[in-house]
């Protein structure tokens, strides 16, 4: 790796242990124009992106590690694009999420889909009941729902990674996708419902 795209070592802190709270520091068009003209400054929206892209990569990927490994390549990537980045453009959530949408694409040509259970809508989640019986029916809806998931079409499931995993609104997701945030929202809604309907009254 060249000294231009070394990884800096203060990004590194807690990588994969922030609480998702976001840095209050600065407005984000200032935090952007600091780290146009200083990569040291990209820190500040690496750490304020990093729980987002992360969970959104982790609904792709197989494994933590493969997530890992996928979030800092999109911040390497982000970091050598800021420079032409335009502030009053594309807002930088939905430009960030589309350098990740394309490097979640990429890897995914090399492997199967994969589905992270943490990374799904809680709306989703079975009801978290005691005792043993409730346990074995949890264990059964999970697989059930984890099946449903992968069965999906890939557009229906890349936009619940983008809503849930990545906390995109309809609106940012329809700038990443290239559709209208009517139908992004429409399309996310039935995915729910139906998802629901297959998995909890079969």
């Amino acid at each position: 790796m060249s000294e231009r795209h070394r990884w800096p070592a203060a990004w590194d802190a807690g990588v994969l242990l922030s609480d998702g709270r976001r840095d209050e520091a600065g407005d984000e068009v200032a935090l952007i124009t600091a780290a146009q003209t200083d990569p040291m400054a990209f820190g500040a929206l690496y750490r304020r992106y990093l729980p987002r892209v992360y969970r959104y990569l982790r609904a792709h990927a197989p494994s933590p590690e493969d997530a890992a490994d996928l979030t800092q390549q999109v911040f390497l990537q982000a970091l050598d694009a800021l420079p032409s980045y335009q502030p009053r453009g594309v807002p930088f959530a939905v430009w960030l999420f589309r350098i990740a949408r394309h490097a979640a694409i990429d890897a995914a040509r090399r492997r199967h889909p994969a589905l992270d259970w943490d990374s799904l809508p809680e709306a989703l989640h079975p009801a978290d009941e005691q005792g043993p019986e409730a346990v074995v029916l949890r264990r059964e809806a999970l697989t059930r729902l984890c099946a449903l998931l992968q069965a999906l079409d890939p557009a229906k499931r890349e936009l619940l990674a983008l809503r849930f995993a990545a906390g995109l609104s309809a609106g940012e997701i329809a700038t990443v996708v290239g559709k209208r945030p009517e139908a992004v929202k429409k399309q996310i809604t039935r995915t729910l419902q139906a998802l629901k309907e297959q998995c909890y009254d079969a």
